[in-house]
């Protein structure tokens, strides 16, 4: 899903969330996406719900525009703890004009972050190299696989929102004017491969990638700053658009990821529990962290939302209410 780049879209502040609240939490359901990220926030809020707050909460497995889609159109499942909400702008926004969902707050609180990264292992070594200036007067430190006289940034495979974003980018800051090849990787393995192998030999690379993901939370990576600001405009018309003649350089936005829940929900809710989701949201570092243990464990999204709760507990605990903390400790 982080395949594909996504707009940004400012979401309507919280509001009204006050109604009748249960006596207990109720009967949900929660959606996890087929990615880890989502999985293991669905399991951590499943978790955090039953046990701290007496819900009867059940998993169910979508994906991005049937969760949302549905979520607009039927009022179940009445969580998305996960959503990008960019892959679904129309959806997203009607649903919210029309009153039938409500944004809770943000799931990651940075947004996704997509862009060219490099191993901080390079830019300790020479500063400079945080910026693509630095990086550009430096094509030797990058070297090509086919021709190491060249400098190579490896991109995603055709098909990808990033592959198309970096070869504008390419263009727009003429990378080849300055001694360096644009590298498909062919395949998500492929460019995994890439930046692992070089990883673990302490050599150069530089690659489209994005957060969270358990690579960034295995290999430490440094977003590289393009040294420009987000300009919307010129992303829609250019940066984004695979056949157009002129981009301008540009910088890539941050994905806005929320917390959405359906409306008649948010009406009848436990307060408390609303208090909750409008609370919990992490960092893409704790995230690709957490994911780089689930995927050296071979561990599922139950299992890595208590590995979290185990280790992060000055974390979490700010995100709930003391009674509902003695409860979810209890269950641990």
């Amino acid at each position: 899903m982080k395949k594909l780049l996504l707009s940004t879209i400012v979401a309507a502040p919280l509001a009204c969330l006050g109604g009748a609240a249960f006596a207990d939490c109720g009967e949900l359901t929660i959606a996890s996406m087929n990615w880890q990220s989502a999985e293991v926030l669905a399991n951590l809020d499943q978790f955090i719900l039953n046990n701290g707050y007496d819900c009867s909460a059940e998993i169910t497995t979508s994906d991005t525009v049937p969760a949302i889609t549905s979520l607009v159109e039927k009022g179940t499942p009445e969580i998305v703890p996960e959503a990008w909400v960019g892959l679904v702008p129309e959806v997203f926004a009607s649903g919210m004009a029309e009153n039938k969902i409500v944004s809770v707050g943000n799931s990651l609180s940075e947004g996704g972050q997509q862009g060219w990264f490099i191993p901080k292992y390079m830019v300790d070594a020479n500063p400079e190299l945080a910026t693509l200036k630095g990086v550009l007067e430096h094509p030797e430190l990058f070297p090509a696989p086919e021709d190491s006289s060249k400098g190579a940034i490896y991109n995603g495979p055709e098909g990808w929102g990033g592959t198309i974003v970096t070869n504008q980018l390419a263009k727009a800051f003429d990378l080849e004017g300055k001694g360096f090849t644009v590298v498909s990787a062919g395949s998500a393995a492929a460019l995994d491969a890439a930046i692992a192998k070089a990883y673990e030999a302490k050599e150069g690379v530089l690659a489209f990638y994005w957060a969270p993901t358990s690579l960034l939370g295995k290999y430490e990576m440094v977003r590289v700053d393009l040294g420009v600001p987000v300009d919307m405009d010129e992303w829609k018309r250019c940066t984004s658009v695979a056949d157009c003649p002129d981009p301008k350089p540009n910088a890539i936005p941050p994905d806005e990821v929320l917390t959405l829940v359906a409306k008649p929900f948010a009406d009848s809710a436990d307060p408390a529990v609303l208090d909750y989701l409008s609370k919990r949201n992490w960092t893409n570092d704790t995230v690709s962290k957490l994911m780089a243990w689930m995927t050296d464990n071979q561990a599922t999204g139950e299992d890595g939302a208590k590995e979290f709760l185990r280790n992060n507990e000055e974390m979490w605990m700010g995100w709930v209410s003391p009674e509902a903390a003695e409860k979810i400790k209890s269950a641990l």
